[in-house]
């Protein structure tokens, strides 16, 4: 893309980062877009065809594009919560909190469940031109075993998600993004375990410096993405937080590609 298509993507990506459209919602014409914009049609649907492409728009119909995300399925309404009696700490420290929950689900006895408390996550998985993601090949001694990661850390008091998840890529890879955009938000063992993760994806990055974590850096390498279902078969995928992240653009390429092909 040249300067002008680049801001233009820009400005389009910043409109539906922003709020302005809600999931389903009808995205701007391309004839409304050419002329606000003053950009070429061709040009324009370049830009669109790599919206698209990131999941960020989805197309609907010919020349016709929609913001994604709206769902026909209805939570039910008819289901009551677990009555939740009271809550002790049995171990607490700065990395994790052990907790009893003295809990009754409906229709069911009371009874104690164990919660481990842990603490939120950001995990951004950045995305060059060349269809690559900035990943690191590291040692966990946990599962005894190396494997590669996305960059991605604790999310500190009074810092927001964004800010950790910008900030974990430059200490760990000395690379910073262009761009992040918050994808979703899950629970990785929801059964027991209450540690939100953060998941961003990114668009481009500038390389500032040396990583300055270097506990957490290992190796740095781009990896295809077209190599990420390999990894993932042979095991080398670590982290719930590198699956969920990857497994998005995976999915959002191929939608495309479906969508296109019709």
């Amino acid at each position: 893309m040249g300067p002008k298509t680049t801001k233009v993507y820009e400005t389009l990506r910043d409109r539906l980062t922003s709020g302005r459209y809600a999931p389903g919602d009808k995205f701007t014409s391309e004839r409304t877009l050419t002329e606000e914009l003053s950009i070429g049609r061709t040009a324009l649907r370049q830009v669109l065809a790599r919206l698209v492409a990131e999941g960020a728009l989805e197309v609907h119909g010919r020349s016709s594009y929609r913001v994604p995300g709206a769902v026909s399925v209805k939570a039910p309404n008819d289901l009551a919560p677990w009555q939740i009696h009271g809550k002790r700490d049995v171990y607490d420290n700065e990395w994790v909190k052990l907790q009893v929950w003295d809990v009754e689900p409906p229709g069911v006895e009371r009874f104690e469940h164990h919660v481990v408390k842990l603490h939120r996550v950001a995990v951004t998985a950045v995305i060059d031109a060349l269809d690559r993601v900035l990943m690191l090949w590291r040692y966990r001694f946990v599962p005894q075993q190396f494997g590669w990661e996305l960059p991605g850390g604790i999310v500190d008091g009074g810092e927001e998600p964004s800010e950790t998840a910008l900030r974990e890529v430059v200490e760990e890879t000395g690379w910073r993004p262009n761009s992040i955009e918050h994808v979703v938000t899950y629970q990785p063992m929801v059964g027991m375990v209450d540690s939100p993760h953060e998941i961003f994806v990114a668009h481009g990055a500038e390389k500032v410096g040396s990583p300055t974590d270097l506990e957490e850096s290992g190796h740095i390498e781009w990896v295809p993405l077209a190599d990420i279902p390999g990894l993932m078969a042979r095991g080398e995928l670590m982290g719930s937080g590198t699956l969920v992240a990857l497994l998005h653009i995976l999915a959002s390429r191929s939608k495309q590609r479906a969508t296109t092909a019709h």
